[in-house]
């Protein structure tokens, strides 16, 4: 029989509830989307830092009302999950909220591949995480581009004013925030999806959801923390290295198309189109993922 899942909620609440005052940690066997819940909470009136898991979603929601897929349909009780799905809520009160998916994206991929691999060993591609502008976490090396995972932030503006704010900013600009991130475990089926799926086990055989869970929150609480105090520009030359868009030509939602030059300070993507560079911050961005073919070396 197996044993039941030991997820690490004491161990995350020791390391964040000193940053974060009133923090807990809630753990669901299932739920329709950990998002979803934590932004019902906030509209009646919840706005308490929380960390919300999930061992299942039914509805899990990715960017533009996309369906996330979770990779199984049912999840036993005492079987590790085979994806990762959780959500942070917590009052923010940056000066400027632009580049916060790509500084979550940062911090996640940071905390579980803290140093990008060779670009090959032995003649082999080895897997590297990357960042897809503006919310996805891509798989890069043999076998080409696959998505391990994406980025859902959101915010309410109904936070009470009494709320404080992590950092200098102003109690009353603070807002509710809710960080979702769902990454894929273990190998899934890439049925129906647009894109191969990959697993963070092809990073790391033993690293499974709890594991995983561990290494993220912490850092990422402390990351908000200074997006809050200082913005996006201090993380621009951290997602550099994992942007998987360099030199690479995208679609944009308008029709237009152009090469990919990075991020700007704000976080918006600079392409180069035949009317010249356009700061990209809003359009659907998409990109043919390569067949075989490594992150690009920094």
């Amino acid at each position: 029989m197996n044993q039941p899942i030991r997820w690490p909620a004491e161990a995350i609440w020791e390391a964040v509830a000193p940053l974060l005052p009133g923090f807990t940690v809630e753990v669901l066997p299932c739920i329709d989307s950990t998002n979803s819940e934590l932004m019902r909470r906030a509209r009646a009136g919840r706005c308490e830092p929380i960390l919300l898991v999930a061992a299942q979603q039914t509805a899990g929601r990715g960017r533009l009302g996309r369906v996330w897929h979770s990779g199984v349909a049912v999840v036993a009780a005492d079987t590790a999950p085979p994806s990762l799905t959780f959500s942070l809520g917590l009052p923010l009160a940056p000066a400027d909220w632009s580049g916060l998916s790509l500084a979550v994206g940062v911090s996640v991929a940071e905390s579980l591949q803290p140093v990008l691999p060779s670009a090959t060993s032995g003649g082999r591609a080895l897997p590297r995480i990357g960042l897809k502008w503006p919310n996805d976490l891509w798989l890069g090396g043999t076998g080409g581009d696959r998505k391990l995972g994406g980025i859902l932030v959101e915010t309410a503006s109904f936070v009470a004013p009494q709320q404080p704010g992590l950092g200098a900013a102003p109690a009353a600009a603070a807002r509710y925030v809710v960080v979702g991130i769902g990454l894929n475990v273990q190998a899934c089926a890439a049925t129906g999806l647009s894109m191969p799926p990959g697993s963070l086990q092809e990073i790391d055989a033993d690293l499974d959801a709890p594991t995983a869970l561990g290494r993220i929150v912490a850092p990422l609480v402390a990351m908000l923390q200074s997006f809050e105090a200082y913005g996006f520009e201090p993380m621009q030359p951290r997602f550099a290295v994992r942007d998987v868009l360099q030199d690479r030509q995208v679609n944009l939602s308008d029709g237009s198309s152009g090469t990919a030059h990075g991020v700007g300070r704000d976080g918006a993507l600079q392409v180069l189109t035949a009317q010249g560079m356009q700061s990209v911050t809003s359009s659907e961005v998409s990109v043919r993922p390569a067949s075989a073919a490594a992150l690009p070396p920094h």
